[in-house]
């Protein structure tokens, strides 16, 4: 239970897809659709069709009905995130791997994939930058 509360602290979710087999290493994940952001994590054989299945458990949207990218290549179904890319070298926790989600939109299409970018923060306050090595804060402020 403490790691679950630890991993919704960090904004991690708390499901673990294919956790069956300990040996397999774990991948971490930004599922990304316009301004939302999903962070997940799973195992490297956890299929594209399983990870849209933890999709519909939060968006309420049914695999059938969604689309996942790794940059602009729709991924397969019947495929891993390892056969896709998606291995512990390269969606680690501290910079997880972004995967693009697009919703179907009527019976023949599905909405084109977008992601918004993320803002950037504020330039930071003049008493907060860096100071020199050579002075402190209050001999800066003296002078």
């Amino acid at each position: 239970l403490r790691n679950v509360r630890e991993r919704c602290s960090l904004g991690v979710l708390p499901h673990r897809a294919g956790d069956t087999d300990l040996s397999e290493m774990d991948v971490f994940l930004m599922i990304r659709r316009h301004k939302t952001t999903i962070f997940t994590d799973a195992k490297e054989s956890t299929t594209v069709y399983e990870l849209k299945r933890i999709v519909e458990g939060i968006l309420k949207r049914p695999p059938e009905d969604q689309r996942l990218y790794k940059d602009d290549q729709m991924l397969e179904d019947s495929k891993t995130l390892g056969d896709c890319g998606f291995t512990s070298q390269t969606a680690r926790p501290q910079a997880p791997a972004t995967v693009g989600l697009a919703f179907r939109v009527n019976d023949e299409m599905f909405e084109q994939l977008h992601i918004e970018a993320f803002s950037s923060p504020p330039e930071l306050p003049d008493v907060m930058k860096p100071q020199d090595s050579g002075s402190t804060a209050n001999e800066q402020a003296v002078q």
